[in-house]
């Protein structure tokens, strides 16, 4: 009998530690005061004459203090802090975002060789392949960029938006509105077969980036979306749009196609499949306009072409294989003769060694067709297959 008394007593206080892990209590001594059950146990022990029950309430309620929202949560799924991310922020202003683990670029493939492997051989070609760093200094309300006298393979677009003088706080510089950055003549400078990537912020730019694309000739393919993290600077943004509710904490960046390139066949110009589209990264500084630097790994891993053009670029974004313009660089570099030297109609693109092809992940090829004018399932491509 002294066994199962023990075992019984054992297993109650088990329950009871579980039980006070999800109440988010420091131990089992204070599960009487989160569950209501301490007031009743010392009223049943006392033998003094009750008081007035409205006083003592009104005494007690001005002596509580609500640390967070468990006493509120009591009997509900969201009473567990460990998996309620959104509570928590509520709580403590730590953004979901935080907890996502392994977004590194260093550790994000510990678990998968084949892919570190295959990221590291790339980076090496990228390296090897990339051409000096340029740098132009202009006003792009005013610069013509057919002056440029290149065609482009990628072109990344980081315009500053007015919505960051609102949402990031940023004053030092001259805003575009969407009809500056429509104008600009970006579908002079891309090549045949090209992608352009433009930053649109995370409110009213998603709709007219799209028309920026469809303007200079651009389709929509993709939609890299930027993840802001807050894990250094824990807290609540002041900074909201005019009637919101909620606090935005993404930014999207466009992906359009100019030509015909498909996934499965066009294995010389593209490597699809290698990096995902989305980017987890602390959030910068109060009045930085800075993006994250993996939006460049991800460009220079999926298109295989050299010739990188980043306009509205800085100092801080100058890198081998780019050539960067607009008003904030500090100085220029450019000479339009010595950068169209670096490309011979055979060096275009960076080429590909047998290990990275046997290493990638690859589309499968498009079903066949079919007989013409049949009306079968076979004639319609499906998955992956399918061409941007």
């Amino acid at each position: 009998m002294g066994e199962v008394l023990k075992e019984l007593r054992e297993k109650s206080r088990k329950r009871k530690l579980l039980l006070a892990q999800t109440l988010g209590v420091s131990g089992a001594d204070e599960l009487r005061h989160v569950l209501g059950t301490a007031e009743v146990v010392e009223k049943s022990n006392t033998k003094e004459p009750l008081i007035d029950q409205d006083n003592e309430k009104k005494d007690n309620s001005d002596e509580l203090v609500y640390k967070d929202s468990s006493m509120f949560l009591k009997g509900t799924q969201s009473s567990n802090p460990h998996n309620d991310y959104c509570q928590h922020f509520v709580d403590t202003g730590q953004r979901p975002q935080n907890f996502i683990r392994d977004v590194g670029l260093a550790d994000r493939f510990e678990e998968y060789p084949k892919l570190r492997e295959l990221i590291k051989l790339k980076d090496e070609l990228i390296q090897e392949t990339a051409t000096p760093p340029m740098y132009l200094k202009c006003d792009l309300s005013t610069y013509d960029l057919k002056n440029l006298n290149s065609k482009f393979d990628v072109i990344l677009i980081e315009p500053p938006l007015e919505e960051y003088q609102r949402t990031m706080g940023a004053t030092n510089m001259q805003f575009w509105t969407w009809d500056q950055i429509m104008s600009l003549d970006v579908g002079e400078v891309a090549a045949q077969r090209s992608f352009v990537f433009l930053w649109c912020g995370s409110s009213e730019g998603l709709d007219m980036g799209r028309v920026c694309l469809r303007k200079w000739g651009f389709r929509r393919c993709e939609d890299i979306c930027w993840i802001r993290t807050n894990i250094k600077n824990p807290g609540h943004s002041k900074n909201l749009d005019p009637k919101a509710v909620f606090q935005r904490t993404k930014e999207h960046c466009l992906m359009g196609i100019k030509g015909t390139v498909r996934r499965s066949t066009d294995g010389d110009f593209i490597h699809a499949n290698v990096d995902i589209d989305l980017i987890i990264s602390e959030e910068n500084e109060y009045g930085s306009l800075e993006k994250p630097v993996e939006i460049f790994h991800i460009i220079e891993h999926f298109c295989l072409g050299r010739r990188r053009l980043h306009v509205f670029g800085r100092d801080s974004t100058i890198r081998p294989g780019w050539l960067t313009i607009g008003p904030e660089p500090t100085n220029s570099n450019f000479n339009a003769d010595l950068y169209a030297g670096y490309f011979a109609p055979t060096t275009v693109t960076t080429g590909c060694s047998e290990r990275i092809e046997a290493l990638r992940p690859k589309s499968p090829p498009p079903k066949g067709k079919g007989s013409a004018g049949g009306r079968g399932r076979s004639n319609f491509q499906r998955g992956r297959g399918r061409g941007r």
